[in-house]
């Protein structure tokens, strides 16, 4: 088996370290000071489960690795579209993609035979079909993670809770592709079960994402904090709510209560989501398929989400602002 890990950042590098400790023909792919350490040093994993060191090869280049049985990408997803340049090299006719990405996927409608919206192209997350020119749907391997890593240093990779990594085909199939996957996977000490419909993964995820991203951006406040003021933790419920509506008109039913989901974040206590740690960093806020694909699957399916428009409205409103401050 041959992986590339296209953006081995904190969450692909970790994943390329763990497959290549089990053996698997790793290939990360990587630019900067993190490149460079990791081609002197290897990958060093500071982890509550134990530490190690693996030496995946890393590059900047592609076209050093060809073709390959997997690309894992560790990119985020408005970075998809313009990413051909950098996959084409590894793209062989059988080469799967897995997309470990937050929100809604551009494939989402894909293979859900029978559904009224089967096909329909989600113009948040692949505007003018442009990222399924670069990613076409049948190399899709859908993935939600539960794993929290950061770069503590160049080649450095700190590793906090989670080790699940949930995989599935977008037409519900178990196949070949995804057993060997999670195998390889669970073989470098990972969680990675085969699910029957990850989109289900998906939304449970996605409940988290679509409150508490935008508006700890919007408020500059942590996860608990937000869970622990009456005000906002009513507003986190509403849009939770609205987003099961939203995925249960789509075609999945989530089986999660919103209150359980609320105090599970609010355990996590002062943490910065991933939007609030980018929008400090001057990063492009990830909100397209966070919360603008949502709102749009939302009037696909006309379903009315007054507080999910609001709030999208909002961060979007920030997103342009802070870009061009």
């Amino acid at each position: 088996m041959k992986i590339a890990v296209l953006g081995a950042g904190a969450i692909g590098a970790y994943v390329g370290a763990a497959l290549h400790r089990a053996g698997v023909e790793v290939h990360l792919i990587a630019r900067g000071a993190h490149l460079a350490a990791m081609r002197e040093h290897g990958v060093r994993v500071l982890s509550p489960r134990g530490d190690f060191t693996a030496r995946p090869h890393a590059t900047d280049s592609p076209s050093e690795v060809g073709e390959v049985d997997y690309v894992f990408l560790g990119l985020k997803a408005y970075s998809y579209a313009s990413s051909g340049d950098l996959l084409a090299p590894l793209l062989g006719p059988g080469t799967a993609v897995i997309a470990a990405q937050n929100g809604i996927p551009w494939w989402y409608f894909h293979g859900m035979t029978g559904h009224p919206l089967e096909g329909q192209r989600i113009e948040a997350v692949d505007p003018g079909g442009s990222v399924t020119a670069v990613l076409p749907m049948e190399r899709a391997i859908g993935c939600v993670v539960y794993c929290s890593t950061e770069i503590q240093a160049p080649g450095v990779i700190r590793h906090l809770e989670g080790t699940r990594f949930s995989i599935g085909e977008p037409d519900r199939s178990i196949s070949p592709r995804c057993v060997a996957l999670s195998e390889a996977m669970i073989a470098g000490g990972l969680k990675c079960p085969v699910e029957k419909d990850v989109r289900e993964d998906i939304w449970i995820k996605l409940m988290g994402n679509v409150a508490f991203n935008p508006l700890s951006a919007l408020t500059r406040a942590t996860m608990v904090e937000i869970c622990e003021h009456e005000d906002s933790r009513d507003l986190v419920a509403q849009m939770m709510a609205e987003t099961l509506t939203i995925a249960r008109a789509a075609g999945c039913d989530p089986q999660i209560s919103i209150d359980k989901r609320i105090d599970g974040a609010r355990r996590v206590g002062h943490h910065k989501t991933s939007m609030l740690q980018d929008l400090e960093a001057g990063k492009r806020l990830e909100i397209d398929a966070i919360i603008g694909a949502v709102v749009e699957i939302a009037e696909l399916t006309r379903v009315p989400a007054p507080t999910l428009r609001h709030v999208y409205a909002a961060i979007d409103l920030l997103s342009r602002t802070s870009l061009v401050s």
